[in-house]
């Protein structure tokens, strides 16, 4: 029970932080390889690409990690 409620809670916070980093190295992406601003170009493709996939990885990640913290005895 403990171990699933962890896998959960684990869930959420990587999915935000994920979220959030996907955001920052979206932005990166943006200002290294100088995406085009036009009509708001790299603003959707900071925040229907790199979000996603940020809080998708961050979410199965933080799932994982505390769900095995959480089963361990």
């Amino acid at each position: 029970m403990q171990g699933c409620f962890l896998a959960i809670v684990g869930l959420t916070l990587g999915a935000v932080l994920g979220a959030a980093v996907g955001v920052g190295l979206g932005l990166a992406y943006t200002k290294i390889f100088n995406v085009s601003d036009f009509e708001g170009y790299s603003g959707m493709l900071v925040f229907f690409t790199f979000m996603p996939l940020g809080a998708i990885v961050g979410g199965i990640g933080g799932a994982i990690l505390l769900g095995i913290v959480g089963s361990r005895k």
